[in-house]
């Protein structure tokens, strides 16, 4: 039994904290802090069981650590932004206390995001005693976790894995984004990149796509080659990997309505000066679009989220995909929020719940892929992830 403090009042924190609440034999206390408080009284009043609640400026390290003191968890979850990373393992570390986060840190000013700035904090957490877990959330995280159940049960060594995120949802907007608008915007307009034999390949924003036939009959979407921050720790540890690659599935209408936004300066992430003052032009157009928050009681269809993965078994090359399935609909009945929030936030309970039980434990700053994936595996079956996994390869890439 223990307690979490959990940070950050969005869509992902939603289903987290739902699912926490759900298991009290593990997360006997639950606290959820946010900038805006009233956000988190509106996740605690969905709830079966009382939470506490507080306000904390997670850009703010004494605060952060007076809250920790005050609290006294055994584990901080990070559900914020990822700009605040660095902040809350600061925190964390001040105070002596694990950490867990669904996204690689970025900074604020520049639309980069790599795990380096987080893995010099290794030395820092192995001295203090406690683990750093990052990316417990599906891409990064569950997608991880699929390739190294594969590496530990069906390949003698990998290959080549490419990872392929579909949501075939409809939300009825014209256009919206399934998670924070700004974190979104930022990854879909940035330079694609994939791991291969030791180095890095850079594409123009989102110029390779494929058609993907989508098992079970969910579609035959386009996917694009993206850059994804799993890439570059798979890549790290995986031995024998010879590439990487993650795809991600748009339609024209959403593609249509960004080339028009980023053609105006709609998505520049440097200040501009309106009226007197200086403002974001991707900040204002947040304030614009709908709160992804808001889409549960909209969205029908279903997600598709799995990794293609070839490698040699007993000297055999072969190929395996392992994927999940979920529906919007019913991760609104079950937990009021939409298939993407619901996909990262069970991944990120079942995380700090390994954690909390000390199937995964060790001193410093870990990957998820760093971790036995089977007591991980157990649970996404469990708690509202099931998986398949077939032999052979769905989708035709080269």
């Amino acid at each position: 039994m223990s307690k979490v403090l959990i940070i950050g009042a969005g869509g992902v924190s939603g289903v987290l904290v739902h699912k926490c609440a759900a298991l009290p034999e593990v997360f006997s206390e639950i606290m959820l802090a946010s900038r805006t408080k009233s956000k988190c009284d509106a996740i605690a009043a969905q709830l079966d069981r009382p939470i506490q609640t507080a306000q904390v400026n997670a850009d703010h390290v004494p605060e952060l650590v007076e809250l920790i003191q005050s609290f006294g968890p055994e584990l901080v979850i990070n559900v914020a932004l990822p700009y605040q990373d660095l902040h809350i393992m600061d925190a964390c570390l001040e105070t002596g206390v694990h950490y867990l986060d669904t996204a690689n840190y970025e900074p604020e000013d520049t639309a980069k995001f790599e795990y380096q700035w987080q893995w010099d904090y290794h030395e820092r957490f192995k001295d203090a005693g406690i683990m750093a877990l990052l990316g417990s959330g599906f891409d990064p995280g569950v997608t991880s976790v699929f390739c190294t159940y594969i590496q530990k049960h069906h390949l003698d060594e990998i290959h080549t894995i490419d990872i392929i995120d579909v949501n075939a949802g409809d939300h009825g907007y014209p256009f919206a984004t399934n998670f924070n608008p700004e974190i979104n915007i930022r990854e879909v307009t940035s330079k694609g990149r994939y791991w291969a034999k030791g180095e890095w390949i850079e594409t123009a924003p989102l110029s390779i796509k494929r058609s993907f036939e989508v098992p079970e009959n969910i579609g035959t979407p386009n996917i694009y080659l993206m850059y994804h921050e799993e890439l570059e720790s798979l890549g790290k540890h995986i031995p024998g990997l010879q590439r990487a690659r993650f795809w991600m599935s748009f339609g024209d209408a959403y593609l249509k309505h960004l080339e028009v936004l980023g053609n105006v300066g709609m998505t520049r992430i440097d200040e501009v000066e309106f009226n007197g003052q200086k403002i974001v032009p991707l900040q204002f157009l947040k304030a614009l679009l709908p709160d992804p928050a808001s889409l549960g009681p909209r969205t029908k269809g279903k997600t598709w989220i799995g990794c293609q993965v070839t490698g040699i078994k007993k000297g055999e090359s072969k190929t395996f995909t392992i994927y999940n399935t979920s529906d919007h609909e019913a991760c609104y009945a079950e937990v009021q929020s939409q298939a993407i929030s619901y996909t990262t936030g069970v991944p990120c309970m079942i995380g700090s719940k390994m954690i909390l039980e000390k199937k995964w434990t060790g001193k410093g700053v870990f990957n998820i892929e760093q971790m036995d994936p089977d007591p991980f595996m157990d649970n996404l079956n469990t708690y509202g992830l099931p998986w398949k996994i077939i032999n052979g390869p769905v989708a035709k890439l080269d």
